[in-house]
C-alpha cells in the first residue's frame, strides 16, 4: 500500500528537522492551513490526514484496527518510516496529542517532543479525576450521533468551537464533520471518547509542552493540570484562547507559545 497516498501525506518546509501536524477528530489537515506556514521557513512540515478524513483512502479504513489509538499511532509510525523521521517534532490537536503520545511510546526514536493542544488522556470523571463528562453523558453523546450524525454535526460544531463570535470557524468545523463518513466518525468518536491512557503519562520520556484553552468543554483545564502533573518533562500553558480549536481561533497565540517553547 502506497502509504503517502493512504494518509494523503503533503510535505512542505525547507528545514533538516521535521515537524509533523496531526489533526483531530472530525477534521483534516486543513485545520492547520493557519499555523504550519509560520514554520516552513526553519522545518521540514508534514501534514496528513488520518485514515478515515479528509482525502484518505477511505478504502484503507479498518474497523478492527481503528478499534484503538493505536491503530492511528501506527500509521504515523509507518509514515515516519517512509520519510526517515528521527528526534522529530510531533504536534497533535485534541486526541491525536495522545495518539502521538503512544507513538512515542513505540518508537522512541521518531519524535523527541510532543506538542499537545486540548489534550486529553481519558474523557470520562472517575472517581478523583476529572475528565468533563460523566459516563451517562458521554453515551448520550455517541447515542445522539449514531441517531443523528447530521444533527449531531450542527448541534456540536458551535459548542465545540467555544468562539460564538466567530460563527464561520464553527459552520467550518461542522461542515468537517459531516463531510466525515458517518459510520467512520462515529467509530472514531468511541475510540476517542472511552479511550483511558491515564496510565501512559508518567512512563513518557519525550519532552512535552501542553497548550490548554482557559475554557475548553472538552478538555477542561483540570485536565491539563493532572496531564501536567503526571507526565515528568512537562510544561504546562493555559491560553487566553477559549474553545477546543486554538489552532483556528487564536492561531497568533498558538504559534508564539510553540515558537516560544522551541526556542526559536
Amino acid at each position: 500500500m502506497n502509504i503517502i497516498k493512504r494518509n494523503n501525506v503533503i510535505i512542505k518546509g525547507k528545514g533538516n528537522k521535521t515537524i509533523m501536524f496531526a489533526h483531530g477528530f472530525g477534521c483534516d489537515q486543513n485545520m492547520w492551513r493557519y499555523i504550519y506556514p509560520d514554520f516552513e521557513q526553519d522545518y521540514k512540515i508534514i501534514l496528513f490526514d488520518h485514515v478515515g478524513a479528509g482525502h484518505s483512502d477511505l478504502s484503507a479504513y479498518c474497523f478492527t484496527k481503528y478499534d484503538s489509538l493505536e491503530g492511528y499511532a501506527s500509521d504515523i509510525i509507518e509514515i515516519a518510516t517512509e520519510l526517515n523521521i528521527t528526534n522529530g517534532i510531533f504536534i497533535g490537536h485534541s486526541v491525536s496529542a495522545m495518539i502521538g503520545l503512544i507513538v512515542a511510546d513505540l518508537a522512541p526514536n521518531v519524535f523527541e517532543t510532543l506538542i499537545m493542544i486540548g489534550p486529553s488522556p481519558y474523557y470520562i470523571n472517575e472517581d478523583n479525576y476529572i475528565g468533563g463528562f460523566s459516563r451517562s453523558e458521554i453515551e448520550e453523546l455517541l447515542e445522539s450521533m449514531n441517531n443523528n450524525h447530521l444533527g449531531w454535526s450542527m448541534t456540536m460544531a458551535p459548542i465545540i468551537m467555544g468562539n460564538p463570535d466567530k460563527k464561520k470557524l464553527s459552520v467550518e468545523l461542522a461542515s468537517s464533520f459531516c463531510k466525515t463518513d458517518p459510520e467512520i466518525a462515529k467509530h472514531f468518536a468511541k475510540t476517542t471518547f472511552l479511550t483511558d491512557k491515564r496510565e501512559m503519562l508518567k512512563h513518557t520520556k519525550a519532552s512535552v509542552l501542553i497548550l490548554q484553552c482557559s475554557n475548553d468543554i472538552i478538555a477542561p483545564v483540570e485536565v491539563g493540570y493532572y496531564m501536567h502533573q503526571q507526565i515528568p518533562n512537562s510544561i504546562l500553558r493555559i491560553m487566553k484562547a477559549t474553545g477546543h480549536c486554538p489552532n483556528l481561533s487564536a492561531p497568533q497565540e498558538t504559534i508564539e507559545m510553540i515558537r516560544t517553547f522551541l526556542n526559536i
